[in-house]
């Protein structure tokens, strides 16, 4: 019915710097919403003092900028995706994955994915440069529901629900109790390098928000990457009787053996997840042969929608579940295809934490959003995510560069 269409362009760009808006009054904020504000989680960057109070410096914020990529076919049809690795990504895409999809099929996904891995071998295999093959694959994948006026979700086999639970992530579970989510997920504030009164203070956290939603509601615990094994049992257990469900990413992913012995180790009910900073299909089979019990892969990180086909067929082989890491409207359509799906991520960050907002907002339109603790995709083509065209955009490679490549 439709022609082998052809993609003609790639290219990146990033949103140019708006000023921000006024601080709100940090003077009557409960310390776990001012603490998540100024970015204090535990990581694993934690152990030195000068980062142990900002994330965000540890990480770098240049390092997570988000990376938009819009690939065009012959007819004129645009496909958006994007991923986070700012400038560095920009670069991998426009300097090297745009020559290896430009010229090809729109359709061709296995292919394509397998020019853009297999021709960055050589520095690749997992972080920033699977970032820029997902940006990639994502806005190929909206190409492709453009041109044939499809929702992914259908391209994926269709429906599978009219629609899927949602926890929220956020500094206030109470918040996210009241705004009818399935359940809600707090961050970690202090690792191990803070010792015993940190500890303490963990557990303190977790009883205030185990005694502000009551007994039925589900709460979960992020620990992004910043413990090691004796902590994250120690943990596990302290958490046990207050009914967490899971510690979320207390070890590093590679950490294959770490997570066999806490697996082992922790209490038997509660459940082990990770993934989020893991990327291909085999990094998420040894994690779930490790005895991780979810899955949790970012379709912005992992490789894209190519790559989460592959890590679910894995991961259910295993014998276990995927709950993809946020993702947006990536995720939706994702998990709307899959008949082992039973919950999504949502962050709950606007506000004082109590507020639901897009993630894909100031740049893209149209992302469902959760109501009464559900969401439902809907049926416009692609992603159904469009341009903002008041957002001005920035192409940090220049073209000059790029033609070189």
């Amino acid at each position: 019915m439709f022609k082998d269409e052809r993609i003609v362009s790639v290219r990146a760009y990033i949103v140019e710097p708006v000023e921000s808006p006024p601080a709100v009054d940090d003077a009557d904020l409960p310390e776990e919403v001012m603490n998540w504000r100024r970015q204090k989680v535990a990581n694993p960057m934690t152990k030195y003092p000068e980062f142990r109070d900002d994330r965000t410096a540890g990480i770098g914020a240049g390092a997570m900028r988000q990376v938009y990529v819009i690939a065009e076919s012959a007819s004129g049809h645009v496909g958006i995706g994007s991923t986070s690795g700012g400038v560095a990504a920009a670069a991998i895409i426009e300097l090297h994955l745009a020559q290896m999809v430009e010229g090809e099929s729109v359709f061709a996904h296995e292919r394509l994915w397998d020019r853009m891995f297999h021709s960055t071998i050589a520095y690749g295999r997992k972080g920033v440069v699977l970032h820029a093959i997902s940006a990639v694959d994502i806005a190929i994948w909206d190409l492709h529901g453009k041109i044939t006026e499809t929702p992914v979700y259908s391209l994926l086999g269709g429906k599978t629900a009219e629609g899927i639970d949602v926890y929220g992530t956020g500094p206030s579970p109470s918040a996210i109790h009241r705004l009818g989510f399935w359940g809600a997920k707090l961050p970690l504030t202090w690792g191990p390098s803070e010792g015993a009164d940190g500890f303490r203070r963990n557990i303190a956290r977790a009883e205030a928000a185990r005694e502000a939603v009551g007994d039925d509601f589900p709460l979960l615990y992020d620990c992004w990457m910043a413990l090691d094994v004796d902590y994250a049992v120690r943990l596990a257990w302290a958490l046990e009787p207050l009914g967490f469900r899971w510690i979320e990413e207390p070890l590093m992913p590679d950490d294959y053996a770490g997570h066999a012995e806490l697996r082992r180790r922790m209490p038997p009910r509660m459940q082990l997840t990770s993934g989020e900073h893991e990327y291909t299909a085999r990094g998420h089979d040894l994690l779930a042969r490790s005895g991780v019990d979810i899955l949790q892969p970012d379709p912005q990180w992992c490789g894209g929608i190519t790559e989460m086909r592959r890590i679910a067929a894995v991961v259910a082989a295993a014998g276990k579940r995927i709950i993809p890491h946020v993702g947006g409207q990536y995720s939706y359509h994702f998990l709307a295809s899959q008949p082992n799906a039973f919950l999504a991520e949502f962050p709950v960050m606007a506000g004082r934490g109590d507020q639901i907002s897009s993630q894909h907002e100031p740049l893209l339109r149209g992302e469902a959003l959760p109501v009464n603790g559900r969401i439902c995709v809907g049926e416009a083509p692609g992603f159904g995510l469009e341009l903002d065209d008041s957002i001005a955009l920035l192409r940090p490679i220049t073209p000059a560069w790029a033609d070189r490549r």
